[in-house]
Order: structure tokens, then C-alpha cells, then sequence
């Protein structure tokens, strides 16, 4: 069964702190889900497109779970703290491998 991702790209970014305190509550969330965190800021060079202060991407065991996890009570619980001055593009994507 193929992984699931989160991709999340921050367009905008208006308080911080709603921010950091959105990402304590759902780190939890994430992790009871199964997720792993892979890329959460960092270092980065825009070579081509638009530049997106944050990018975030969490990998779940697979596609359903990632999606049973965005949809629970507990994760929205923890977005609507950062949703008002938060600009994001998240998507869920289904994983691929050649082995």
C-alpha cells in the first residue's frame, strides 16, 4: 500500500503565534495518526515558481489515513487556531515507489 503525504505551502503568515500554537496542538494529532514529519521550514531557495515562506510535509502510512486524520474533530480543532491569518495550499497525495 502506497504512503500518504501532506504538503502544505505557506502563502502567508500574518501571526506567528497562532501559528505556533495551531502546530503543538496538531503535532499530536499527526503523530496519533501515524504521521512523520519529513520537511517543517527550514532552509530554502526558490528556483523556480513562487516563493512560499513555509513548506511542510508529513508522510502517513497510507492515503486513507491521511486524509481520515486532516478530517477528525481533533486536527480541526487545532487548524481553527491558525486558519484566520494563515494563507496555505495543503494537499494530500498519494506516495509512489518503484520497488
Amino acid at each position: 500500500m502506497s504512503k500518504g503525504y501532506w504538503i502544505a505551502l505557506y502563502k502567508k503568515i500574518d501571526d506567528t503565534s497562532n501559528l505556533g500554537n495551531y502546530a503543538k496542538k496538531a503535532t499530536d494529532t499527526i503523530i496519533e495518526h501515524g504521521g512523520r514529519p519529513l520537511v517543517r521550514g527550514g532552509k530554502y531557495d526558490v528556483l523556480e515558481g513562487d516563493n512560499f515562506p513555509r513548506t511542510v510535509i508529513w508522510e502517513f502510512p497510507n492515503y486513507e489515513t491521511a486524509q481520515k486524520c486532516y478530517n477528525s474533530s481533533d486536527y480541526q480543532a487545532a487548524w481553527s487556531l491558525a486558519k484566520k491569518t494563515t494563507v496555505r495550499n495543503l494537499q494530500i497525495v498519494e506516495g509512489f515507489s518503484i520497488e
